[in-house]
């Protein structure tokens, strides 16, 4: 596999034309993250100049009416890797997350012209307190919660878990071992807080 860094005029990119990601809400975002900060991620293409990565960037240097833009030429991939490629790199950031004390503190002083990027400061300024309704209508019996925790957290909770694994008798009808061995330890805590 050979890397080149070069320029293409934007009309000889050619986007891969069963690309499965739809990208058309992220396109003014981009082109505003563009303007703001130039263009730095180039658009990676293989050796026929279809794109293996960046469609969303493609469109949106097209909104802003570039006529050229840097890209990362890539050849020598078997068309099996440029297709893992492809669904890799838009899957794999959807496995990140955010650290939400750290972006409140990255976010503090920064001024995005007026354009809502879609970091909710409702979501890190939001004070939850104790006093909440659980919303009506009709709820699954089953649900699935994850939370992210800490190493020192998850040991303390994983800890309290084998001390009641013995004792869990309401499961109703779960079959989840640790989701009932959690709600047996929530319980008991409640029994005591009354």
């Amino acid at each position: 596999m050979t890397k080149a860094l070069k320029t293409m005029p934007i009309k000889s990119i050619i986007p891969y034309d069963n690309n499965p990601r739809h990208n058309d809400n992220a396109v003014d975002a981009v082109a505003e993250s563009i303007r703001q900060c130039e263009y730095i991620a180039p658009i990676i293409v293989d050796e026929d100049n279809v794109i293996l990565a960046g469609h969303t960037r493609l469109k949106a240097m097209q909104k802003l009416g570039k006529a050229e833009a840097e890209v990362m030429q890539v050849t020598g991939l078997t068309e099996a890797q440029k297709k893992k490629y492809r669904l890799l790199d838009n899957k794999t950031n959807e496995l990140a997350m955010w650290d939400f004390n750290s972006l409140a503190v990255e976010l503090a002083d920064l001024d995005f012209e007026d354009f809502d990027f879609g970091f909710d400061d409702a979501i890190l300024d939001e004070d939850y307190g104790t006093d909440f309704e659980l919303p009506d209508g009709d709820k699954a019996e089953m649900c699935q919660i994850t939370f992210y925790l800490h190493e020192e957290q998850a040991e303390l909770i994983r800890y309290a878990m084998s001390i009641v694994e013995d004792e869990v008798f309401e499961t109703f009808g779960n079959k989840n071992k640790h989701g009932n061995e959690l709600y047996e330890v929530v319980r008991q805590w409640a029994e005591q807080r009354k």
